[in-house]
């Protein structure tokens, strides 16, 4: 069916339910070619179309909504087996033992590394000592005078077992020990520890 464009005055629309008011020109389309009622209007843009009443539905009840709702079957899914979860269990605990295998190794090694530093440490104070020492008004005498102003204490974690004397003595760090040896400074060189 061909839709029929009516134009007409405002003032004729707001007879049918517009009220509008204004005195412009309005186009109104009737639904299939029918002949217009007076119901309610809606406005697109500039073009007035009748709107389309809805039918009204009666509420559901409380109960169909819920039978509406559709509550997902959990029978048929399946979960982890009992072998699955144990070979998981296994693997983290390969991971596990193997990092801390790792771990033990890298405080070992660590543990060397600051004997290594500690050993290092001690070579540039007796240097430093003697080198006081030969810049000095007396100079450099014996070398008990610069081991008693040498400063053996290297800081927390390390222990001397026992003292640490002219001749050397036993660092510990962590749970690794390192004899050393002192090699006596002399007028011409310094002390070093080995």
């Amino acid at each position: 069916m061909v839709k029929t464009q009516l134009t007409i005055l405002t003032r004729v629309v707001v007879g049918w339910g517009l009220s509008d008011g204004s005195s412009t020109t309005r186009t109104i389309f009737p639904k299939d070619g029918r002949a217009m009622n007076a119901g309610t209007f809606r406005k697109e843009g500039s073009k007035w179309k009748p709107e389309q009443t809805a039918k009204r539905r009666k509420p559901k009840a409380r109960k169909e909504k819920m039978r509406a709702r559709k509550m997902p079957d959990l029978r048929g899914q399946s979960g982890f087996t009992l072998l699955e979860m144990m070979s998981v269990l296994v693997i983290i605990g390969v991971i596990f033992s193997v990092t801390i295998h790792q771990f033990s190794g890298l405080s070992d090694t660590a543990s060397q590394k600051a004997i290594t530093s500690a050993i290092r440490e001690l070579n540039i104070r007796e240097t430093l000592t003697w080198y006081d020492f030969k810049i000095s008004i007396d100079g450099w005498k014996n070398d008990t005078d610069v081991f008693t102003r040498l400063d053996t204490k290297l800081g927390g974690g390390f222990q001397w077992d026992p003292a640490a004397g002219d001749l050397g003595g036993s660092l510990h760090f962590g749970n690794h020990t390192m004899t050393l040896d002192r090699i006596k400074s002399t007028n011409t060189s310094a002390g070093s520890w080995k």
